[in-house]
This record gives structure tokens, sequence and C-alpha cells, in this order.
């Protein structure tokens, strides 16, 4: 008896699958990719802040660590370590408040440093410091907060007043406002002979960060996962008020709720380690360009590129000059600004 193949009849044969389907896979397998680059991302993060932890002027090496040598063991737990936390943390949280102050403005190139918000921080950190200088450290936060919360209003308000708005004037508006508050801030600071402490403020530096003096940004790691909890909310106020009041959201509630969470974040990172130019305008911009304006979506690449870009630049600032140190804002202020005039005359090419 002979063995016969039979072929599949022509009904058997492989069908493509409806597009509805298809388009369902597609999705699964995007899904399944960006969270495979996230964990692979958030490894490359964390070998990055085991390197931070050991790098520096004094000799922290890891036979020292493993060997309980008492030196090297307290500079790790009281200097390194807090200090990697804080990089993270500011980072991070930076990041989100730039992109929620995005989506509340609706544009892409405005965040806390080039609106006034940073500024207007500084400006109650030093009215406190003037006016009432034995305040306690939540005082100083609450003073700072508000006048940025003030400060960002006031931004609001110029915008509605210029007649033109277009992607160019917008982040040109911020920086006006936040050079004349600056100016005023400075005046005041010369004049009650502050401008070192001034200084603190305005350039961001982690070389004063250890153990007890940066507990604060853990409260910008929470907003930051409150940011995430509301992403949905936040992303449908980035449609416009009509959008939002069409579809049931409180337009003015959620968009006070986010400009608070934006200045408290600002406030806090000023006052534990000063000020991180174009830190929430480069890391959003480029996270959206690769991910789209999905909030939900793109919220934990934003916190895993801010926390990176920060601690690149805290690596450079300690490396480029050894021994010595250059503060991290001015690092970030050289790259964030060469990202910031290519983003910005790149839109302004399409537009025009």
């Amino acid at each position: 008896m002979t063995a016969t193949t039979l072929a599949p009849p022509a009904s058997a044969a492989v069908r493509p699958l409806p597009p509805e389907v298809a388009a369902a896979c597609a999705q699964t397998r995007r899904v399944l990719v960006e969270r495979r680059w996230l964990v692979m991302g958030v490894l490359l993060l964390l070998v990055g802040a085991v390197v931070s932890g050991f790098v520096g002027v004094t000799d922290v090496s890891l036979s020292a660590v493993l060997a309980d040598e008492g030196h090297a063991r307290a500079m790790l737990w009281y200097s390194r370590l807090p200090r990697t936390a804080a990089i993270l943390l500011a980072g991070s949280a930076a990041a989100v408040a730039g992109v929620v102050l995005q989506m509340l403005v609706r544009n892409r190139f405005v965040e806390p440093s080039a609106v006034g918000t940073t500024e207007s921080a500084q400006l109650g950190l030093l009215a406190v410091t003037i006016l009432a200088p034995g305040i306690p450290l939540p005082g100083r936060l609450a003073v700072a907060s508000a006048t940025a919360v003030g400060g960002t209003l006031l931004f609001l308000a110029v915008l509605r007043a210029v007649p033109l708005r277009s992607v160019v004037t917008v982040p040109l508006v911020g920086l006006m406002l936040g050079g004349v508050i600056g100016a005023v801030t400075a005046f005041f600071a010369f004049h009650f002979d502050l401008m070192q402490t001034l200084g603190a403020w305005i350039t961001g530096d982690f070389s004063g960060v250890i153990a007890g003096r940066f507990e604060l940004l853990w409260l910008v790691g929470a907003l930051a996962v409150g940011v995430y909890l509301l992403a949905d909310r936040f992303t449908v106020i980035g449609l416009g008020r009509d959008v939002a009041t069409s579809l049931g959201l409180g337009y003015r509630g959620v968009l006070a709720l986010g400009l608070t969470m934006v200045a408290v974040t600002s406030a806090v990172v000023v006052v534990v380690v000063g000020g991180l130019p174009f830190l929430g305008l480069v890391v959003p911009n480029v996270v959206s360009m690769l991910l789209g304006d999905n909030l939900r979506r793109s919220l934990p690449w934003v916190a895993l590129g801010g926390a990176g870009l920060v601690l690149v630049c805290d690596l450079i600032a300690r490396l480029v000059a050894f021994p010595f140190e250059v503060p991290i804002g001015a690092v970030m202020g050289v790259l964030g600004a060469a990202v910031f005039l290519t983003l910005l005359l790149r839109k302004g090419s399409r537009v025009g």
C-alpha cells in the first residue's frame, strides 16, 4: 500500500488577519518592544548610579568598602549615595514638571526655568531670607511654592495679552519675563549682600548634598508618581479648554492642580540643589518626537531621560576639571541651550 501526501484544500490556506486584529497585534508588539527598551534603560541608569557612587576626589573604592574601612564606608553612605539619590529624584521630577507645564500651556518650548517659575521661586526664597531669616525649611518651601505659582500665573496673563502667540513667541515671552524677575531678584540680593546665596539657587550644584539635606526631594518623587496617576487628565487638558469641557473634565481644577505640582517641584529642586536649566524642555521634546503626546505612555521615559541626563551631566561636571568640580548647572546650561536652539530653529523653519 503506497503512502500518499495529502495537500491541504484551497479553502484551508492561511488567510490574512482582519485589519482590526492585525492592528491589535501590532499594538501589542509595539508595547512589548517599548517595555523591553524601558527595562534596558532602567538597568543602564542603575549602572550609571553605581558608577556615580565611586566617582569623586576622595578615593572610595569598592575594595575599601567591602573591607569595611570606616572612612570609605562613611563617605559612601553619607555623601555619595545621598548625592546619587538626589540626582535621580531631581532629574526625573524636573523633567516631569516640564512636560506637565507644556501640556497645560499647550506649547512644547516652555519649561519652569523658561517661563519665570524657577525665577519666582528664587525671588520668594530671597524674600524669606531677608524678611524672616529664622523661618523653618517648610515655611521657606511654602513661600517659594507660592511665588512660583504667582510667577507662572503672571506668565499666563502676559501670554493672553500678547496678540501673536506662535510656537516661537511663547518661549521668548517666558524668557523675557524670567529675565525681568531674575533682574529684580539680583538687585535685592546685591543690595542685601546675598549674591553668593542667590548664586547657589541659580546654578545647580550637587556637591553640598549629604544625608539629611536632600530628603525633601522625596516629595517631588511622590509628585511625579501623582502626575502619572493623573496623566490622562493632563493629556485631555493639553487638547484645550473646549475639548476638556466637552468631555466633562473640570478644566480650571485640573489646571490649578497641575500648576501647583509644577510650582512645588520647581521650588523644592531650587531649595535643595539649585536650578537645572533646560532639563524640563529638552527631555520631553526628545521623548515626544519618539513616542508622541500620550502622557501616560511617555511619562516613564521622560522621568528616565531626566534622571539619566542629570546623571551624565553630573559625571561630566566632576571629571571635566578633576580634581575640581564644575557646577552641574553650567554643564546643563551649555548642553540644554544648544538643544533648545536646535529645536526652536527647526520648529520655526517648519512654521515659516
